[in-house]
């Protein structure tokens, strides 16, 4: 619009243009237009006398259109949140202690009914920013109700939110504490067997495993005992998942992990603590043999500490011929007094001449490797031999005397026979310090040595 301007005619002025007149006005604000109840509002002023009348307000349909935003199934998890958060807002009231009660449950059902809380959270803030424009004071121009109406609303959201989240938590703890029950009497079912096969392939589904293939079960046994929430059980999850395993129980029994596993080549994935020992069992099928090979792993565990063995991974496939010797126990006891039981009469004790048996038969009869296995002089391997032979009766020599001088000292092995004898690297060490005691001196007299043996 182009600003008037005076025209210049003669020494006088143009009249101004026309003011408009000034629109009508009724009260102190005038008549407020209408509002179509498209979103069924609530909360506006009358032309007249500057009063709310209330237009109804279908709150099931904020809550329905809420539910689809946040991907919940059902809006019906808001309880009456909606016609309270107006009530609130209209009386400038908090929310009472049975209010929040009512949401705690509800965020509880919806726990149980599979919902995520970040869905359930969604659900509810969504609800509150629809139903916003509805409450009252909302619809009014003066700015200290909008801000007041405001303060209320957010407290009252947020109590419920509090509300909200402890009911969820709560729902959640008994979860967890009744599957980590279902899950101990599962484990326990499986491990120690007896139960009834059909119904442990439907609990077995339920936990992600497939106990009609084949399993391996592994034991790992620390310096103190595991519990179900020590950080190792991740570790052991998180390398399996690593490794490309996708199907795998990793649990905890007696003190001890147990891992059952699909794929027994695995084993060398798992994250092995410097105390600690693993033992594997062999592969068997079905849910039985998941018994099986967790018994088999727990025998390689105490026949790997009898053997004092070193190994990284003990497994059970290598120790089938001490379950052989072990399976009658009468029969290797005897076989044990019969051929070993004379070595106690030597000087010295059984423990040298049992060293240089086994030193003997694992290097094939050759005296030259026993001799360098056992830090020793040929002379006096031989010497041992000679011993051995005389004691038992049995000559280390000859291949079928060998074979049962072996057979009885993996039985004695295995059995712990006999108690007072330092086994295996205790005795190599103990012979290597009468060894070099036993060595020539140089400060004697000429002529003057002592002796090996």
């Amino acid at each position: 619009m182009r600003r008037w301007q005076p025209e210049r005619r003669t020494g006088q002025l143009a009249p101004p243009p026309p003011s408009p007149p000034p629109p009508a006005r009724h009260g102190r604000r005038g008549p407020r237009p209408a509002v179509h109840d498209e979103r069924a509002g609530a909360g506006l002023s009358g032309p007249e006398t500057g009063q709310r009348t209330a237009i109804m307000v279908d709150w099931a349909d904020i809550a329905a259109a809420a539910a689809e935003e946040a991907g919940a199934a059902d809006g019906g998890f808001l309880g009456d949140f909606l016609p309270r958060l107006a009530e609130a807002s209209a009386t400038g009231s908090r929310l009472g202690a049975d209010d929040l009660q009512r949401f705690r449950a509800l965020a509880a059902r919806a726990a149980d009914h599979g919902v995520g809380f970040s869905t359930l959270i969604d659900l509810y803030l969504s609800a509150a920013w629809r139903a916003w424009p509805h409450l009252t004071a909302v619809g009014s121009d003066e700015r200290d109700a909008i801000r007041r109406i405001g303060e209320i609303v957010l407290h009252a959201v947020d109590d419920t939110m509090v509300a909200v989240g402890e009911g969820y938590s709560a729902a959640r703890r008994s979860a967890v504490r009744l599957e980590a029950s279902d899950r101990r009497e599962f484990v326990d079912d499986l491990l120690a067997g007896g139960a009834d096969p059909i119904e442990m392939l439907a609990r077995a589904d339920r936990f992600g495993l497939d106990v009609t293939g084949a399993h391996a079960v592994a034991v790992v046994r620390g310096a103190r005992p595991f519990s179900d929430a020590d950080p190792y059980l991740s570790q052991v999850t998180s390398a399996l998942v690593a490794a490309g395993l996708r199907e795998f129980l990793v649990t905890t029994r007696r003190g001890m992990v147990v891992v059952v596993l699909t794929d027994a080549a695995k084993i060398e994935a798992l994250p092995q603590p410097r105390t600690a020992r693993v033992a594997l069992g062999r592969t068997h099928p079905g849910v039985a043999g998941v018994t099986r090979s967790y018994e088999e792993a727990l025998d390689a565990l105490d026949l790997a500490d009898r053997l004092d063995r070193s190994d990284r991974i003990v497994r059970a496939d290598q120790l089938l011929i001490y379950r052989v010797l072990l399976r009658d126990r009468e029969a290797i006891n005897d076989l044990i007094g019969a051929v070993l039981a004379p070595l106690r009469d030597a000087r010295g004790g059984a423990g040298p001449l049992l060293d240089t048996i086994d030193a003997y038969t694992t290097s094939g009869g050759n005296t030259s490797a026993t001799a360098r296995r056992l830090h020793l002089s040929v002379r006096a391997v031989t010497y041992r031999l000679h011993r051995i032979r005389e004691l038992t009766g049995h000559d280390p020599t000859s291949a079928e005397d060998r074979f049962v001088l072996q057979a009885a000292l993996l039985g004695a092995r295995a059995l712990g026979w006999p108690a007072d004898v330092p086994s295996g690297r205790i005795a190599e060490r103990w012979e290597r310090v009468r060894s070099v005691t036993a060595a020539p001196v140089p400060n004697l007299r000429p002529g003057r040595t002592s002796r090996s043996l």
